[in-house]
């Protein structure tokens, strides 16, 4: 399918969701961060903006993309009434293309599923050489669907962090490993339910 139907199915997701004032973060995000000195973070699948809000009031200077142009112009308008403008950028990116060009500390990837075509390893490549050194890249995925997920297909499969390091294929000369595994947790959803959900993540740290 094309980048057209792409954007559009992605701005229809997001348009048909209210905005939420106050997003909160991904739970890996705060576990994962917290403590880190403050840097250049970018947000690939920046969505309701919870990341990139945490982040910025962080002290983080963000760079927050999304497919969707709903989904980056409320986060413009979030950051701008959360008083935080001026360390969010929001830009409409489709990493199926090409990737943000710059260097950064940390860079996001929560949950960068997509019912289209994606080179997922070869953006999250893009990405670990986008990383300064001592930079770090956090990818979070589903292991399991949400019952308010957009992906109930219950043939889908899950691959695990090791196998999306594997795809990835990083010189360990150059990145290390520093997490990959599976928990659990109770995650709410728009409508404020709640489920217990598997997350795969996978944390790799440039060291050269």
């Amino acid at each position: 399918m094309s980048t057209t139907d792409a954007v559009a199915f992605w701005d229809g997701v997001y348009a048909a969701r209210p905005t939420v004032g106050d997003p909160r973060p991904n739970a890996r995000l705060t576990e994962t961060v917290t403590g880190l000195p403050p840097g250049d973070a970018l947000d690939l699948g920046c969505g309701h903006g919870g990341d990139a809000l945490w982040l910025a009031g962080q002290g983080w200077r963000v760079t927050a993309v999304d497919i969707s142009a709903v989904a980056v112009e409320r986060l413009a308008a979030l950051a701008l009434s959360h008083g935080l403008s001026d360390r969010v950028t929001t830009v409409r990116h489709d990493v199926h293309t090409s990737f943000p060009p710059s260097e950064f500390d940390l860079i996001c990837a929560h949950y960068l599923h997509t019912p289209f075509d994606l080179d997922r390893a070869t953006v999250l490549r893009s990405a670990a050489h986008a990383l300064r050194p001592g930079g770090r890249l956090l990818v979070v995925d589903h292991g399991s669907a949400a019952p308010w997920s957009w992906d109930q297909d219950p043939d889908t499969r899950y691959p695990s962090p090791q196998e999306v390091a594997a795809g990835i294929d990083l010189a360990p000369e150059t990145w290390t490993v520093e997490r990959a595994d599976a928990p659990r947790r109770i995650a709410t959803g728009p409508g404020g339910q709640t489920a217990e959900v598997t997350d795969h993540i996978l944390l790799v740290r440039r060291t050269a």
